[in-house]
């Protein structure tokens, strides 16, 4: 394993494997057990500019390239992830902490994504519309945006990566794509080499590791890219939106959540607990998914906890490799501070511990807390990590209301005995995406994936990557002859 790092700790810039210039290196350390994996020396703003043109030079013939011939690479690719599936999932285990469970969860879903990618070079359409003037016919053209610059975030770093490095490149797209500092292999220069060795043409894939610290704003800033997709938090993505749209580009934001997931007086108490704890938990917590929130009406309020704090105990935290484990560690001490921290802050506020895991290193146990104040900051804002807080309600009114009370709208549940007063119940809350008798955490190839308020701005999956990858060109054509006044 330890070589399969050392082999793509490099930079991936057009169609070359080469180390970047900078005066310093990106370490990529094991979360659980602080083994160095690799060593990255880190990109420069000149390699961003070199990754940028190689592929604005390789896109023209790239997007000229007969769809059925794009194809072609995603169906290669796509075998190239089953037959290495092994050493990816290890990968994922190693880089990023996450467990055995977690590492074929999001493989799975990489495969389902890449599966919908081989369609996607097929799927654009043009029109024929009508026109006013006589003899004209006004033709419209979906034809891609040109260059897409991805930055991915450390928790789904394999998925979150492909989901839109695959649909830019099959609708005739180049892409630079920035990894985040945490997880370059597995968000980086893994893809890199699957696309390479199923034979993309190089220089329409480029992966450069670097940090802002080093290149600051230019990977936003290049001229080239049209269209910057960003995942991420909701600080950081409203600084993207901000540089994107100052340089006239088209920013594609998939950011945080608070979301919640709410018990009716109704529901079916043993099943929504399951849904509630792989809701809160799946991964540690450190998804933008995961219901930070649950919310529980006061008649079923003490089962129900009784239930999910039985639950949480069971959990076991530890070595991801171990495949009994369900939690595993977090992704660097700086995330494990923070969760210490909230429940700190939690405590100093008035809340009851339910159930209060310790911290060792970077493995941070679950924490169950209720009656955090309603005022709160810790209700409005996203804790990634393994941290629940239990909020009863009273009536269904009030349960909308506290849904709603948060900057965030990206997903949510809820769990009732009538499934049509559960759709009413989601039409009710302002999120992009919501569940009715099921967890918070799903992602599907074809269906709109994204939030509203702080959660972001677009949407992914199936038809709306056309939204997201190409642009829309008029082209008329006048068969006869155009009158003017003068």
């Amino acid at each position: 394993m330890s070589s399969y790092f050392t082999d793509l700790a490099q930079q991936y810039i057009d169609g070359e494997w080469r180390p970047g210039t900078g005066s310093w290196d990106i370490i990529d350390f094991n979360p659980y057990d602080d083994e160095k994996l690799a060593s990255v020396t880190i990109a420069t703003v000149d390699e961003v500019d070199a990754a940028y043109r190689a592929a604005e030079r390789a896109q023209k013939q790239w997007a000229a390239t007969n769809p059925y011939a794009r194809r072609a690479v995603f169906e290669k690719v796509l075998r190239l992830v089953e037959d290495r599936e092994a050493e990816i999932s290890e990968a994922i285990i190693a880089e990023l902490g996450g467990t055995r469970l977690k590492a074929a969860f999001e493989l799975h879903l990489a495969k389902e994504f890449l599966r919908e990618a081989v369609h996607l070079s097929l799927r654009p359409e043009g029109r024929i519309i009508p026109s006013p003037v006589d003899g004209k016919e006004n033709r419209v053209y979906r034809v891609p945006v040109g260059v897409v610059g991805v930055i991915s975030p450390f928790n789904f770093p394999f998925l979150l990566s492909l989901k839109s490095v695959a649909p830019a490149l099959a609708l005739g797209n180049g892409v630079v794509l920035k990894p985040h500092q945490d997880t370059p292999i597995v968000g980086g220069t893994l893809i890199a080499k699957l696309f390479e060795d199923a034979g993309l043409p190089g220089g329409l894939l480029n992966v450069v590791v670097t940090d802002v610290a080093e290149i600051g704003d230019a990977f936003l800033e290049h001229p080239v890219p049209k269209v910057i997709s960003f995942t991420g938090s909701d600080k950081v993505g409203r600084h993207v939106a901000t540089v994107c749209a100052a340089n006239f580009k088209r920013s594609v934001l998939e950011l945080g959540g608070n979301s919640a997931l709410v018990v009716l007086d109704d529901a079916d108490v043993d099943y929504a607990v399951d849904a509630a704890v792989f809701s809160r938990f799946v991964h540690q917590g450190q998804v933008c998914m995961a219901a930070n929130r649950v919310l529980v009406d006061r008649s079923v309020a003490d089962e129900f906890t009784e239930k999910f704090v039985a639950k949480v105990k069971t959990l076991k935290a530890g070595d991801p490799r171990d495949p009994a484990t369900v939690i595993g560690p977090v992704i660097n001490s700086s995330q494990a501070d923070a969760i210490a921290g909230v429940v700190e802050q939690a405590v100093a506020e008035g809340a009851t511990v339910l159930v209060r895991g310790t911290t060792t290193d970077n493995l941070v146990e679950p924490s169950v807390l209720t009656d955090v104040p309603a005022d709160s900051a810790l209700l409005q804002q996203e804790v990634f990590g393994p941290v629940a807080f239990l909020v009863p309600f009273d009536g269904e009114e009030e349960a909308v209301r506290l849904v709603n009370d948060t900057p965030y709208g990206l997903s949510g549940a809820v769990h009732t005995g009538d499934i049509e007063r559960g759709v009413n119940f989601a039409k009710r809350i302002d999120t992009g995406m919501f569940h009715v008798n099921d967890g918070t955490v799903h992602d599907e190839p074809i269906v709109p994936f994204g939030g509203e308020k702080h959660s972001g701005i677009g949407r992914l999956n199936g038809d709306t990557m056309l939204d997201a990858f190409t642009t829309q060109k008029w082209i008329s054509v006048q068969h006869g002859r155009s009158g003017f006044p003068f």
